[in-house]
């Protein structure tokens, strides 16, 4: 299936720290050399530990920052660097408490793209679309007059979707769309989603912390430590037979109902390194517990194995192959 949108080699650092006459001094490395591609009518997760680029990524892939380094393609069409391209890529935010501003009506929050991008020439068809969208994400026509603060989490995130949803984009970069509600509400908002999916013909990157959440919605999975993706795999592949040890430790995290099923945990030694000063090499050589000298000299290139992919120096087309070293 060909790729609607391709990103390559996207790179988004901070400057962290500068020197008395204001020269960068310490640089912030969030996403560093990120290449992955969306297929239409696809879910793709990205999964990760906090603080390892996930949200950066989708920022800086939407426009909202714009890349260091690297190029967003779509429809084979090249963005231009820090391009907000709204009328393809929206997004729906982490918390839906902070994205809707409190003096706007729901009526006029999902109608400003709309506005925006004079869409309608008259107030008939601009509401008779905002009724519309109401409708869409489970919500009343009957409620366009009132303000955000007088809806539950999940109505806000409903809201912030038929936002997303105004001007017909194709790609939606869910940040961590349900991490911020109930966990009675969250399995709504992911049926929700994934009904619009089927029924508008969306793409999602759906980025979030919840493996079995990730698990349920997608399609394949890209796992990123530290700014970098270090494997790619269709989602049952990945989390039946991971190959890299970061992806192996992560999914050993996912607490099961029955005891009697709970795998062994893995846990890493260590804390996350800081993205300021990542490791020389393989940037989990400090808290794999296979690492060699060779991981620590060389960075590991991204290997393609079918439909898989993996950056790690013991991977082969069977699996991850390393043995336990003793530091």
């Amino acid at each position: 299936m060909a790729a609607l949108m391709e990103v390559k080699n996207l790179k988004k650092h901070f400057v962290a720290e500068r020197s008395f006459f204001g020269k960068p001094k310490a640089i912030l490395k969030a996403v560093d050399g990120v290449s992955f591609e969306l297929r239409e009518g696809e879910t793709l997760g990205l999964v990760g530990e906090s603080g390892c680029g996930k949200s950066t990524t989708g920022r800086t892939v939407i426009g909202l920052y714009k890349p260091t380094e690297g190029e967003v393609y779509f429809n084979g069409e090249k963005l231009k660097p820090g391009e907000f391209a709204e009328d393809k890529i929206q997004m729906i935010f982490q918390d839906p408490y902070a994205c809707l501003n409190p003096r706007m009506t729901v009526g006029d929050i999902i109608g400003e793209p709309l506005d925006i991008h004079h869409v309608y020439d008259n107030k008939t068809d601009r509401m008779a679309r905002v009724y519309e969208l109401l409708n869409l994400v489970g919500l009343n026509p009957e409620q366009a007059n009132r303000f955000p603060h007088e809806f539950s989490g999940g109505q806000r995130q409903r809201i912030g979707i038929a936002r997303a949803l105004a001007i017909n984009p194709k790609v939606i970069i869910c940040d961590e769309p349900i991490s911020a509600l109930d966990v009675s509400i969250q399995a709504q908002v992911v049926n929700l989603l994934s009904r619009l999916q089927k029924e508008l013909g969306l793409t999602y990157l759906f980025i979030a912390h919840d493996l079995a959440m990730v698990r349920y919605i997608s399609q394949r999975v890209a796992v990123m430590y530290l700014g970098k993706i270090v494997e790619v795999a269709d989602t049952e592949e990945l989390y039946t037979h991971p190959f890299h040890p970061y992806t192996q430790a992560l999914l050993s995290a996912i607490p099961v109902p029955d005891p009697d099923d709970q795998q062994q945990r893995i846990h890493l030694d260590g804390e996350l390194p800081s993205p300021i000063n990542p490791p020389a090499g393989c940037h989990f050589c400090t808290r794999c517990p296979y690492a060699t000298d060779k991981c620590r000299a060389e960075e590991p290139a991204m290997q393609t194995f079918g439909d898989r992919q993996c950056a790690c120096h013991y991977v082969d087309a069977d699996g991850f192959h390393g043995k336990a070293v003793k530091h």
